[in-house]
């Protein structure tokens, strides 16, 4: 079956299909075919004349999600400049909201899995999947005002500054920071050859930018920040119009391969065996952090933000459409299940425990976003008519 590029550049068909990724990688994770896949994955490649040896698992989530980030900083610079983030009275309850959806899973995370050896996945419930969730809200959402899905994507790109800080502050290990200064160097390069496009010779300058970009990512790579953030800094530093292009380009590509690739592998997962000490706090944590954490975060965080709004502007949105967003703040997935596996890289089991809570506090939110935004679709629909 041929999948259009229209299909693909939409929010409901790359949602469902990570969804089926995640799944069919947990559901061959525990079939007979698990070593198999498992040898695969852990096969090893390295770069010639570095130190970069990864396995296919590890070249997925540093190198794939690169671009990913990539993708992700453009449209995060083109919401502060030109989008639903480029004032402060725009992003005012969003921001607030975003704090809230952060701060209270962070809490009740740490009351239950604030022990020693599970602490350190605080940061895990704190992402929002924004494809998961807008797909949800496009197929649900119908009727719904259009002020719902500005507020959820710029709740969810705030989201992924958040999360972009916490990878590149709390997993930075031994840094090397004249290989990071040389990373720097050459993003600075990336971004005066963007704004060459342009002019004749052009594919010659995209070829180099190719490069460029590809020498970032090892410098950074090597410097001990996560590989990923090579992906932010140059897609922070693109010029816009050649960004966009950018964007536009691979749009399809990291929709229909790299995300759910990554979800496959990063849901590529053995369902433990409960003995007598049954599943990790972390689990249990982060199955409830999500759902729970991020509805009452958001909903009670921007409802205190709508409070303090000038006397006689209309509220950026109501009550319970706060908690339709809430609801749909919780299905964290991608950047949650990258979070895991860099939280608990030193611990497996606690890490696939930990993707478990993800992969079931996402499903637990996906089903009541869609059960909520129903309702309040159903709602505004009878009241038009």
């Amino acid at each position: 079956m041929r999948i259009s590029v229209k299909a693909l550049r939409g929010q409901q068909f790359p949602a469902v299909l990570l969804l089926v990724a995640a799944g069919l990688g947990l559901l061959l994770a525990n079939l007979p075919t698990h070593d198999s896949i498992a040898e695969v994955l852990n096969f090893h490649i390295g770069v010639p004349g570095t130190d970069i040896d990864h396995s296919i698992s590890d070249w997925i989530a540093d190198g794939l999600l690169a671009i990913f980030f990539l993708m992700v900083a453009i449209e995060l610079r083109h919401e502060l400049t030109h989008g639903e983030l480029d004032s402060l009275h725009k992003a005012a309850q969003p921001a607030v909201a975003a704090a809230g959806g952060v701060l209270v899973p962070i809490a009740i995370y740490l009351l239950i899995a604030g022990g020693p050896e599970t602490a350190a996945g605080w940061p895990i419930p704190t992402a929002t999947d924004i494809a998961f969730a807008l797909g949800v809200l496009a197929m649900f959402g119908r009727g719904l005002p259009s002020g719902v899905r500005v507020f959820l994507l710029a709740l969810a790109i705030l989201d992924d500054i958040i999360g972009i800080i916490f990878i590149a502050v709390l997993f930075a290990h031994d840094v090397q920071w004249g290989l990071f200064l040389l990373a720097v160097v050459a993003v600075g390069a990336f971004a005066i050859l963007s704004r060459m496009l342009g002019r004749s010779g052009h594919w010659f300058i995209a070829v180099l930018m190719i490069v460029v970009g590809v020498a970032t990512w090892v410098l950074v790579s090597e410097s001990g920040v996560h590989a990923t953030i090579a992906g932010v800094m140059l897609g922070l530093v693109m010029s816009p119009e050649p960004a966009e292009r950018t964007r536009h380009a691979l749009e399809p590509w990291v929709n229909g391969i790299i995300l759910p690739v990554f979800a496959f592998a990063a849901a590529f997962v053995v369902i433990p065996q409960l003995g007598g000490e049954g599943l990790s706090p972390a689990f249990w944590a982060i199955l409830i952090a999500l759902p729970v954490g991020k509805v009452i975060g958001i909903t009670l965080f921007g409802w205190i933000a709508m409070r303090f709004r000038p006397r006689g502007q209309t509220p950026a949105l109501v009550l319970p459409d706060l908690i339709a967003a809430g609801v749909l703040g919780g299905i964290g997935f991608t950047v949650s299940l990258l979070l895991a596996n860099l939280a608990f890289a030193s611990d497996p089991g606690v890490r696939d425990q930990a993707i478990l809570g993800v992969l079931g506090g996402s499903l637990i939110a996906l089903v009541l976003s869609g059960i909520v935004v129903s309702a309040r679709a159903r709602h505004y629909r009878s009241v038009a008519s």
